[in-house]
């Protein structure tokens, strides 16, 4: 059983598919009634990126009304800050990361307007909070106060503030200059100037870029290239040469192939025989590789990564945001 049929099921592969999707929506709903495990509280660090992901794969699997609506914006409220940004969880502080996963929530729920009626200074606090984390030397972000730069946090301002409409709120042409400053000579990119190319920063550096309208810098063919070059035996892909397949790099790997229209150098069947082994078809959920144990992260990414390979009945992501198309496509014609 699994989310798409194979050669030789036509018969009752609808309803199998239809089964092991509801085992993957199951899955994440009760992952909120596990508040007795020590797992549950040792990842509090990691409970408002939780929501989202959780949130955006329900909704790429047909399931919007899965998780209950209004208990899903209470929570993401009550985890902002007076700076107007945004923590993992309540208590704990405001982070570039957290406040991104939290206006994606919003959107994605079309509750934006709950920041200007509930939330602690309304959308304008939450856009001074990521601009303010922008290094007006280099044009980098900080992922808060204490000062690490990485290029998961340009693209999260880049990402969060476009859906707010705020992007004017930071230097772009600055941003974009840092970003050109991060491209190796394989065409890919890395977490700052002079580091080791990596798939995840590939798609923060050109999503980054595709907001803000430059991909026209972005070396297509070398780049596609080296992302090629990652998918590995098992259908897979790496992060980075020499390392072991992880399904969450079908999203990383194959999203970034999306954006400079270079999807179709990779095997996209063998690439998605890979995902469906890494699920558990009883229990629901995705893991990094087959056999391993699911979570939800690699679920989220799993799904998205069979969402751009257009599988079965999962809907359509937004190779960009990382968020369901029709959602995104609403708010960027605002």
């Amino acid at each position: 059983m699994s989310l798409v049929s194979g050669p030789g099921r036509a018969v009752g592969a609808q309803h199998d598919q239809q089964l092991c999707i509801q085992k993957h929506v199951e899955y994440i709903k009760n992952l909120d009634s596990r508040r007795d495990e020590l797992e549950y509280w040792l990842t509090e660090h990691l409970r408002l990126n939780g929501v989202y992901w959780g949130l955006t794969a329900l909704h790429l699997l047909g399931c919007p009304q899965a998780l209950p609506r209004e208990d899903t914006i209470d929570f993401v409220l009550s985890c902002q800050k007076d700076n107007g940004g945004f923590g993992a969880a309540p208590g704990h502080d405001a982070h570039m990361l957290y406040t991104v996963s939290a206006v994606q929530i919003l959107v994605t729920l079309d509750a934006v307007d709950e920041l200007e009626k509930r939330g602690l200074g309304g959308k304008a606090k939450v856009g001074s909070f990521i601009a303010n984390l922008q290094d007006k030397e280099t044009g980098s972000f900080m992922g808060d106060e204490w000062g690490e730069l990485d290029t998961r946090f340009l693209y999260g301002a880049f990402n969060a503030l476009s859906l707010l409409g705020l992007l004017h709120l930071v230097d772009v042409p600055k941003a974009v200059a840092y970003l050109q400053k991060c491209e190796n000579l394989d065409g890919a990119y890395g977490i700052r100037p002079g580091t080791e190319s990596h798939a995840g920063q590939v798609f923060t550096c050109v999503a980054a870029l595709a907001i803000a309208g430059r991909l026209d810098l972005v070396n297509k063919d070398r780049l596609g290239g080296w992302l090629s070059e990652r998918q590995l035996e098992t259908g897979g892909f790496n992060g980075r040469p020499e390392k072991l397949e992880d399904a969450c790099y079908s999203w990383w790997v194959g999203s970034s192939l999306a954006i400079i229209d270079r999807l179709h150098w990779i095997d996209g069947s063998k690439l998605a025989a890979y995902i469906l082994r890494c699920q558990d078809p009883e229990a629901g959920g995705f893991g990094d590789r087959p056999g391993n144990m699911v979570d939800v992260f690699h679920t989220h990414f799993a799904i998205a990564g069979l969402s751009l390979l257009n599988h079965g009945s999962i809907k359509e992501v937004d190779p960009v945001y990382c968020m369901p198309k029709t959602v995104t496509t609403k708010y960027l014609s605002k």
